[in-house]
């Protein structure tokens, strides 16, 4: 079995890939035909024109016109389900897909609507594809008190049936001009039941870590890349394990690094942090979450048991339920003591 093989065969979870950004090109493509006048390309080649980024505002610009082709129900679980096609592609098994209620709202779309759509498509998922899908309801930080309220509002009263986790994401340089708000919906999601997953430390430094360890009861982090520049801050996520969702490719692709080998993927793992492997927003991107892995091998050369415990990580740091955590662990274990 080639290395690349290995890769493909090896059970994954996605724990960190947004719901919009999850959408293949020709899925793109159809919605924009649908929705003329989105200001989206609707063609191939000027499409991937559209998706190379200059910086990060440039990327939360281009994924906001795609978000607005997101208008009817149909629309939302084409995008599930397209994600579930995908994954079961790449020996995908689970996925927790961010989902922001908000933009559905600013279109006029109900959340039972969304709901109702949101329900099917996992339905529909794990029945096609072999993919269990769940959720998690994202804040867009940069929009403040009345994104948080829509979004706390539609967690609470309108979940959908997967709905495990709470996050934000975004401009996280916006943030602080709305701290009580998003600490407050944080407070309420959690006292819910919700899991804490928000994003934190992709495009500011520590302290934004540290905010969401301190005030938002953070579980896992998503990104999490620039903890390195605190000492203090890399022994208490040493200390906790709380998992850091990590994302090379969409770290180049939005400027958080110069180069793919700049990424600190390696340092983390050698400073004892827990690491899981994502892809963010595949094809925005240009990768795969089988992708991911490689570049690992590729570029950092691990070998199978460190791709194989990269994907053991996924797996215990999901909200699966117990019994399907220990069944994609030992079908981990299996392939990775297979002769190589």
């Amino acid at each position: 079995m080639t290395l690349d093989d290995f890769i493909d065969a090896l059970p994954k979870v996605e724990l960190h890939v947004h719901h919009v950004g999850s959408a293949s090109v020709p899925t793109v493509l159809e919605l924009a035909r649908r929705h003329p006048g989105s200001g989206v390309p609707t063609t191939e080649e000027e499409l991937r024109r559209f998706y190379t980024f200059r910086d990060f505002p440039h990327f939360a610009r281009v994924y906001a016109a795609v978000n607005a082709l997101i208008r009817e129900p149909e629309d939302v679980a084409t995008l599930v389900l397209g994600l579930a096609r995908d994954l079961a592609s790449q020996g995908g098994r689970y996925a927790e897909l961010q989902v922001t209620p908000y933009a559905q709202h600013v279109v006029g779309l109900p959340m039972r609507a969304v709901t109702e759509a949101l329900d099917l498509a996992a339905r529909d998922a794990l029945a096609e594809h072999g993919v269990e899908i769940a959720y998690i309801f994202d804040i867009p930080g940069e929009y403040g008190e009345e994104a948080a309220k829509v979004t706390l509002k539609h967690a609470l009263e309108e979940p959908p049936t997967a709905l495990v986790g709470f996050g934000i994401g975004g401009i996280e340089q916006e943030r602080p001009k709305y701290r009580d708000a998003y600490r407050a919906a944080f407070a309420a999601a959690r006292a819910a039941g919700l899991h804490s997953v928000p994003h934190g430390g992709e495009m500011t430094g520590p302290e934004t870590i540290w905010e969401v360890v301190e005030h938002y009861g953070a579980e896992r982090i998503g990104h999490g890349i620039n903890c390195l520049a605190d000492p203090r801050l890399v022994a208490h996520l040493r200390e906790t394990q709380i998992p850091l969702d990590v994302c090379p490719t969409s770290n180049l692709c939005t400027g958080q690094i110069a180069r793919i080998e700049d990424h600190p993927l390696p340092r983390l793992l050698e400073e004892g942090l827990y690491v899981t492997l994502n892809s963010d927003d595949p094809p925005m991107f240009g990768t795969t979450l089988a992708d991911e892995y490689r570049v690992a091998a590729r570029v950092f050369g691990f070998g199978r048991e460190q791709l194989a415990e990269l994907a053991r990580n996924g797996v215990r740091a999901s909200y699966l339920a117990e019994e399907r955590k220990q069944a994609l662990l030992t079908e981990i274990d299996t392939l990775a003591a297979a002769p190589g």
